[in-house]
């Protein structure tokens, strides 16, 4: 499962300000309680004394520690004791003065030996959810959202089956790609005219996928091919090769509206690179276009057609223009 390296970044500086933020406010509990009953400050500077001396005692050499030990201990206990009556007494629990993490699996570091905790991504997944929304809609888009009443069950432009049956088995087979990411199909290509819902169904992959924990880049095939553009030939873009990195290494990359670019040689280029790459790293693709399977070809070139043609499952979309339809 690879990581964002954009979006761990902003999730572990959000991870850290949640992390400073409670230890701020442990501190100002604290001071203010040392200020109402100073005994309490006393008490924990006794309690620091007596662990100090069940240390040096254990490690003494030449006498047996027991006595020692077990007098500083019955000592610390009734300093505990005393400490939490004084609390009781003041409306706060007895275990309020002693700092605990967050997270007890990893201490509240975000990680367990070597691997990203639940609680560091819970972060990442926020951010990267975050990171989706500003191109989709994640509060609508979603595969129980999906009306397929909106195609026709009896028109078929001219194909074999009714619009309607086509976005069924459409949605099945968007449905089980995010459901069992990644041990299925790897790849798709979304073919179709605009309103006929491949924006929706990438949305509700990107959703479900992510949500899983994987990365996912979802962006628009100019944008990206402007990404891959500026690596090459503007060298002040700091960001642009952090922004292909992403592209090319992420989980899951969803390609929307492939074909609306200005086309050219370093579009080409671009583009072989992304599907080469990534199936040679056994990474998944969605692509969508309102291209016709052929015309990628003519566009693009046989290389790259026959790669999307022997490795991505074709999805065709027809039937009448569901934003249209809406708005009668």
């Amino acid at each position: 499962m690879a990581l964002d390296g954009k979006v761990l970044r902003r999730a572990t500086a959000r991870f850290e300000e949640d992390r400073s933020r409670r230890e701020a406010q442990f501190l100002s509990l604290r001071k203010s309680l040392y200020a109402r009953q100073p005994r309490l400050q006393e008490i924990d500077r006794e309690l620091s004394h007596t662990m100090a001396k069940i240390v040096a005692s254990a490690l003494r050499r030449g006498t047996d520690p027991s006595a020692p030990i077990a007098a500083l201990r019955e000592e610390n206990l009734a300093l505990q004791r005393e400490r939490g009556e004084l609390l009781h007494t003041m409306g706060y629990p007895p275990d309020c003065l002693i700092q605990k993490p967050k997270c007890t699996r990893c201490n509240d570091t975000g990680w367990v030996g070597g691997r990203m905790c639940a609680c560091l991504r819970a972060y990442y997944t926020r951010e990267q959810n975050a990171e989706l929304s500003r191109m989709l809609d994640l509060g609508a888009q979603s595969f129980d959202t999906f009306d397929l009443t909106l195609y026709s069950d009896t028109d078929t432009f001219n194909r074999r089956r009714s619009a309607r049956a086509n976005m069924e088995r459409n949605f099945e087979v968007c449905q089980g790609f995010a459901r069992y990411f990644p041990s299925k199909t790897r790849n798709l290509l979304l073919s179709g005219d605009p309103g006929l819902g491949k924006t929706f169904l990438s949305a509700c992959i990107a959703r479900e996928v992510s949500e899983k924990g994987f990365s996912v880049v979802y962006d628009t095939a100019s944008h990206v091919f402007s990404r891959f553009e500026s690596q090459k030939y503007d060298f002040s873009d700091n960001e642009a090769d952090d922004d292909v990195r992403r592209i090319l290494r992420c989980d899951l990359l969803i390609l929307d509206d492939l074909g609306t670019e200005m086309n050219g040689n370093v579009i080409t280029s671009a583009l072989y690179t992304i599907v080469n790459t990534r199936l040679m790293e056994r990474r998944s693709t969605v692509i969508s276009t309102n291209l016709a399977p052929n015309a990628i070809g003519e566009r693009y070139g046989e290389a790259i057609l026959s790669r999307i043609w022997g490795e991505y499952e074709f999805l065709l979309f027809y039937g009448e223009d569901i934003r249209r339809l809406r708005k009668k």
